[in-house]
């Protein structure tokens, strides 16, 4: 339903999203808010907005003041905390809700918005050892209908026109916390090695990171292994969804994430995964059979998993299909929504 058809007393969740710049909580928070507008009459405030949910303009927020029942503010992100809290004192009906990913010891800032909300969410068990307060954990999930297993992988890479018979990949923004010079730097050891597979990094350079993604460009160049190390920069998501079905391995190098929900789009998509212990690998991978868990940082570490796969792309595929059903039967976009709608009912 249209918000602008919605009576104002039927509104029962706003699921705001105030940052411009899209990313990985903006990813989040878009695939699974049109779940919840099936659940609950619910609206989107702010950019970005996924279809399957209404969006809420300001004047729609207006005609929310002072009204008798309550409405769930979901945050994700402290601006978003603070806003919740600024309109709760000015007089609307609110309950606040924050989901928290991080893996660190809050700022002094965030405990305190933290301290106000009605409900915390966390995304993985070690999300909530930082909380000071009782939280529920929710872990994300992810659409396996989207992110599924091609019908043919070596077809799928061929259409890609590079060379070789096999990808293996690497997501997300290009820099540092992101390892993406460990992945390059296993790289330009291994692929000398395995000529049927070429490496693709899937991701945006930002400008403050240019510097960075040069010195990559430039290590590269001096393996020799420009045309199969590829930095495709920032793709649409339908584009992106096709090139982890052209993966046999991914790696996931972060040094540090919040949860790192490219482990579960690879693995759904059956991918083989090795996976740096940071953000929620420990509780998504199982070492040896869905993955392989390394250090964060450790190139030669990363090396020494990823060769086995490489020599055996049999072996990789097999191990892409049990991750592809452990991620469909734990890590779901239902699940998630469903977890996440049990802590709503508690609130209204």
């Amino acid at each position: 339903m249209p918000i602008e058809n919605m009576p104002a007393g039927e509104l029962v969740l706003i699921v705001p999203n105030l940052h411009r710049r899209y990313s990985g909580v903006t990813a989040t928070n878009r695939m699974v808010a049109p779940k919840f507008a099936k659940m609950f009459r619910a609206a989107w405030l702010g950019p970005h907005r996924p279809d399957g949910i209404a969006a809420l303009g300001f004047f729609d927020l207006m005609r929310l003041w002072r009204r008798a029942t309550p409405i769930i503010w979901h945050a994700r992100r402290n601006d978003e905390m603070i806003a919740g809290l600024v309109l709760r004192s000015l007089g609307w009906p609110l309950k606040l809700l924050f989901t928290s990913a991080a893996q660190r010891h809050h700022t002094w800032l965030t405990r305190w918005l933290i301290g106000k909300m009605d409900a915390i969410i966390a995304t993985s068990p070690l999300s909530a050892s930082y909380l000071k307060r009782d939280a529920t954990v929710v872990m994300h999930g992810v659409d396996t209908d989207r992110y599924a297993p091609p019908a043919d992988r070596a077809v799928a890479f061929a259409e890609s026109g590079l060379p070789g018979r096999y990808a293996i990949g690497c997501f997300g923004r290009v820099r540092a916390q992101k390892g993406s010079d460990v992945f390059v730097e296993a790289m330009c050891r291994l692929l000398p090695r395995y000529p049927d597979f070429t490496a693709v990094i899937v991701g945006a350079v930002v400008p403050e990171q240019q510097g960075f993604a040069n010195e990559l460009k430039r290590r590269i160049e001096a393996a020799g292994l420009q045309s199969r190390i590829i930095i495709t920069g920032e793709l649409a998501i339908d584009d992106v969804v096709r090139w982890y079905q052209r993966l046999a391995i991914y790696a996931f190098t972060s040094r540090n994430e919040g949860f790192g929900l490219t482990l579960i789009e690879a693995m759904a998509a059956g991918a083989a995964l090795v996976a740096a212990r940071a953000g929620a690998a420990e509780f998504v991978v199982e070492d040896g059979v869905t993955g392989v868990l390394i250090p964060p940082g450790d190139t030669d570490a990363l090396v020494a998993a990823l060769e086995p796969l490489l020599r055996d792309p049999a072996a990789a595929a097999a191990m892409g299909a049990r991750a592809r059903q452990q991620v469909v039967d734990k890590f779901s976009l239902d699940a998630e929504a469903n977890a996440i709608a049990a802590v709503y009912r508690t609130l209204i």
